[in-house]
């Protein structure tokens, strides 16, 4: 895997709001930014007749225009084009597999389009071992989260807690130099028969201590690695999906896991994945994992 932060554009708005975003995460990661333009033809399925030469230039303009807006904007960051023919899903995940990281962006709450419409982005998610990035469309257009846009927020698994999620988290909110939120939710298994109400109390208070015993474990490697890194803890009874999404707001990063998931069984990425992708407001960081 080389250096390189990858940002798959595609002329609208939010494509280019995802390279200003890959730029900033570039320069901060001193490694090279590469611009993707993927153009369909019939052999990759568009659906359309398309002059290949019309493509071509249209695409070298647009990958141009942007690489010239970001080199004024980091003067330092090392940028490189490149466009291709073919599937978008498919260009897109050999580039991220080729990349330290993969920047799309998308329309967020409740649609989203380009190069992450619909399908296209379920196949990505499904297919990346890496991990992506999509930025929502910022009237503020900042490069990267800081201290005064909110911390980085992770959504932490428990007790099966993602080793690779809480790298990237940590290294990032490092790069930031912000704070890192873990949130996690739990619920109390079903209790049944005579005098169930009566162990409810107990049951939420042994969960409890359980559920913060684990975060408390899962997150010392980190802490101990990045002890200037200020760390919040959520854990508490509750909705998973809905309290991540409520945590979300203001942050200047979300961090979520993906479990792999052989793609022949479908693009399944999880109620929590889908719902942080279309209900926040903040970029979120998709980090695949076994």
């Amino acid at each position: 895997m080389s250096r390189v932060v990858t940002a798959g554009i595609d002329g609208s708005q939010e494509g280019l709001d995802a390279a200003d975003w890959a730029a900033g995460e570039a320069a901060l990661r001193s490694c090279l930014l590469r611009l993707v333009y993927v153009w369909r033809d019939m052999a990759g399925g568009g659906g359309y007749a398309s002059d290949p030469d019309v493509e071509r230039r249209a695409a070298e303009a647009l990958l141009h225009a942007a690489a010239e807006h970001l080199r004024a904007a980091h003067p330092h960051l090392r940028i490189e084009t490149q466009q291709k023919s073919g599937r978008p899903a498919d260009e897109l995940s050999a580039e991220g597999a080729r990349s330290e990281l993969l920047v799309l962006g998308s329309r967020g709450f409740g649609g989203i389009r380009g190069f992450v419409a619909g399908s296209v982005s379920l196949a990505v998610l499904a297919r990346m071992r890496s991990p992506l990035v999509l930025v929502r469309n910022r009237p503020d257009r900042e490069a990267a989260p800081t201290p005064d846009r909110g911390d980085v927020v992770l959504g932490l698994d428990l007790p099966r807690a993602s080793t690779d999620a809480l790298a990237f988290a940590f290294a990032a909110a490092d790069r930031y130099r912000c704070g890192v939120k873990v949130v996690h939710s739990w619920s109390l298994p079903p209790v049944y028969g005579m005098g169930a109400t009566d162990v409810v109390p107990t049951l939420m208070r042994e969960t409890s201590d359980e559920r913060q015993k684990e975060m408390t474990e899962a997150l010392a490697p980190w802490t101990e690695t990045y002890p200037h890194v200020p760390v919040t803890r959520d854990c508490r009874q509750g909705h998973p999906t809905q309290d991540l999404v409520e945590a979300s707001f203001g942050a200047g990063l979300v961090v979520v896991g993906l479990r792999h998931r052989d793609a022949r069984l479908g693009s399944h990425i999880g109620p929590v994945v889908h719902a942080v992708l279309h209900h926040t407001a903040a970029p979120v960081a998709v980090v695949p994992h076994s």
